[in-house]
């Protein structure tokens, strides 16, 4: 049986996740706003614009339309800066494993991302021609945990959304993949993605056996 197994980028291939804190608590620190990691948790799986209105609230600091703007600007321009340099070395450990496994069985290997610089850092890590579709936040409207970016990898794979597999760091992220009723496999601690259907803490412990029983099922 053919399955479509969709990955989130941020944390879950690469992660990224360490380059947009940087860029957005350059961003926060400017406003004179206390931007944490813990709060950085509150971004993930979030479009830039939601983001960077999460921020605003932290600090209880209002801006106008047009600041806003340049900020979000400023913010790709200094993370881009940090992407310069990446290569291979940024993918996740276990994950390039997986990906040449569903690779050699055949399956549909698609992105499911809000990044809107996906495209770049799957050339730049060199695992770009693994993807059979990309759909990132260029090619969407509504942000997780609305399911569009899900639904649409799974119709570009001309696969129908309860065959298709997904893989994520984020809360809204699984509740996007479970309300397009598609099986949720989270990527990182259980207690925070306790809505998806099986937790691993990487790539590392996902094995042969477990992707056989997802294509099987």
């Amino acid at each position: 049986m053919k399955k479509a197994f969709i990955f989130d980028l941020d944390g879950v291939i690469v992660d990224t996740a360490k380059y947009h804190f940087l860029a957005w608590q350059k961003i926060a620190e400017a406003l004179n706003i206390n931007f944490t990691h813990e709060h950085n948790e509150l971004l993930k799986g979030v479009s830039r614009v939601r983001s960077l209105d999460i921020i605003l609230e932290l600090g209880n600091v209002q801006v106008s339309r047009a600041d806003k703007d340049k900020m979000l600007i400023q913010k790709n321009e200094d993370y881009l800066s940090y992407l310069i340099d990446m290569d291979e070395s940024e993918i996740l450990p276990g994950v390039s494993k997986i990906l040449k496994l569903l690779k050699d069985k055949n399956q549909g290997i698609a992105l499911g991302s809000a990044s809107k610089n996906a495209r770049p850092i799957l050339e730049k890590t060199g695992i770009l021609s693994y993807f059979d579709a990309i759909v990132d936040g260029n090619d969407v409207t509504n942000a997780k945990p609305d399911p569009e970016v899900f639904l649409k990898a799974a119709q570009l794979l001309n696969i129908e959304p309860k065959n298709a597999i997904v893989f994520e760091d984020s809360v809204a992220g699984i509740q996007a993949a479970n309300i397009a009723e598609m099986v949720s496999v989270g990527i990182g601690e259980e207690t925070i993605l306790q809505e998806a259907d099986y937790v691993f803490k990487d790539f590392t412990f996902v094995d042969e056996n477990f992707i056989n029983r997802l294509i099987s099922q």
